[in-house]
Parts: C-alpha cells; sequence; structure tokens
C-alpha cells in the first residue's frame, strides 16, 4: 500500500484541480450552520466586558506551554466569551461569501463550528453547546452527563479532555471550504486550525488559564459523541482549558 499523504499532496496540485463550485457558479454554503430552535440558546457577555491584566505580545509567546493538569475551579462566563471571541469572533459578515473573524481563513471561508465540552463555567450547566459566532451566543446541545465520558474515551482516554472548566472541539464543514479551492481546500482547513488555536493559547494564558491541544482522537467516535455525520462536518482538532495549578 502507498503512502497516502505524498497522494495527497500530489493530487491537491493546482495542476490536478478541476473548477471549483464557485467557479462554476453554484451557490455558496451558509457561512455557519443553523441553530435547532430547539436548542436553548445562551446570550453570551460582550467579550469587552472583561477586564484582563494587560501583558506584551512577547511575554504571552514566552509564557505559552501546554498545561495538562488544571486547578479545581470555574472560569467566569465573560472570560470564555473572550476565548470565544479571539478564536472565532465576527467583526464583520460580508454578504454570504465571506466572514471577517479574529483569525485568518483562507479566503474568509472560516470552515469551523466550535464545539465547547462545559465542565465549570459560572453560570452555565455542565455539557455540549455549540457558539453561534454570527450572534456570539451559545445553543445547548446535550446536557446529558454521559457526554464528558463519551468525549474523554474518544479522545482515547486522555483524562485531563475533562479536567479542566472547558474543551473546545473544532469540527470542519469542508464543502464552505472546498466549494472555493476544490479539493485543495482540504490542506487549507489544516492550516486553519492552527490559526484558531494558537490564538486559544494566546488568549487562555492573558486571563491565567493552560492549554492542551491534542488530535489524538477516534475520528468517528468523536463525531459520534457530537452527532456530526463524519463526512460532511467531522472534528479536526480538540484543547482543554483551565486554571492553572
Amino acid at each position: 500500500m502507498q503512502p497516502i499523504g505524498p497522494e495527497f499532496m500530489e493530487k491537491t496540485r493546482y495542476r490536478h484541480l478541476p473548477p471549483s463550485d464557485q467557479q462554476r457558479h453554484l451557490p455558496a454554503p451558509p457561512l455557519e450552520l443553523p441553530r435547532d430552535p430547539s436548542q436553548p440558546t445562551v446570550a453570551l457577555p460582550p467579550p469587552t466586558r472583561l477586564e484582563s491584566r494587560p501583558l506584551v505580545l512577547r511575554e504571552l509567546i514566552e509564557r505559552r506551554r501546554s498545561v495538562r493538569e488544571y486547578a479545581d475551579r470555574p472560569i467566569r462566563l465573560e472570560e470564555l466569551s473572550y476565548l470565544l471571541w479571539c478564536t472565532q469572533g465576527v467583526p464583520q459578515a460580508m454578504g454570504d461569501l465571506a466572514s471577517l473573524r479574529t483569525v485568518p481563513s483562507a479566503g474568509g471561508r472560516h470552515a469551523f463550528e466550535t464545539y465547547l465540552l462545559v465542565h465549570r463555567v459560572d453560570g452555565l450547566v455542565a455539557g455540549l453547546y455549540r457558539f453561534l459566532a454570527m450572534d456570539h451566543a451559545l445553543a445547548e446541545v446535550s446536557t446529558d452527563p454521559r457526554i464528558a465520558e463519551a468525549v474523554t474515551d474518544a479522545c482515547l482516554g486522555q483524562d485531563f479532555v475533562r479536567s479542566g472548566a472547558v474543551t473546545f472541539v473544532w469540527s470542519a464543514v469542508p464543502y464552505r471550504m472546498t466549494w472555493r479551492y476544490g479539493q485543495r481546500g482540504y490542506r487549507y482547513l489544516h492550516l486553519d486550525a492552527g490559526h484558531v488555536c494558537q490564538n486559544l493559547y494566546l488568549a487562555a494564558e492573558s486571563i491565567g488559564c493552560g492549554v492542551c491541544a491534542v488530535a489524538a482522537f477516534d475520528d468517528e467516535a468523536l463525531a459520534a459523541a457530537l452527532g456530526l455525520d463524519g463526512r460532511q462536518q467531522f472534528p479536526i482538532y480538540v484543547a482543554a482549558v483551565g486554571r492553572k495549578p
């Protein structure tokens, strides 16, 4: 069996790509998945409400480390709002074709949805939520107490996934990216994941929290735990966040 990595890189070179759906004048997919009206929503406080100690960028970068042990203390809802704004905040939507967010994305496509496995956040019931970036709000997906175990098991039993205050799980909606870039867009999904998670590391550092990002998870099991089909939407990156011990 030939290694799949080199084949993927070869076949996503421009010379192998047919016209994209955008070039074929097909309609663009929505910039965000629609909200299930049966799911309760939680309004988030404006991220500007958070007062954080000013830190210079160099200090944040030098202090950034992956942290796998967390204090048994919650984070505030204002802090979670701030972290969400820093990772997927939407200062401006540009019609149906692109959005300007607080992180870069190829062509402004921003193909991610943010899921939160909440353990200890003041004002939130523990459970699974989805960030509604356009409205800066949360949709409650599940408060089943078994959801934390399901996500942790899918992350190969890495216990820090459920020992922090909240775990971010980013899922990719690939057609949001491939509509413009064809199969080459799958390259850009993984680049964008790095942009998003680095912002989380630096923003968390600014409020005294630690982060540990992992890509070691069972794809099918994690998709099932989140209620995703695993093809039109699939998990791409996971990051636990909590107070430093």
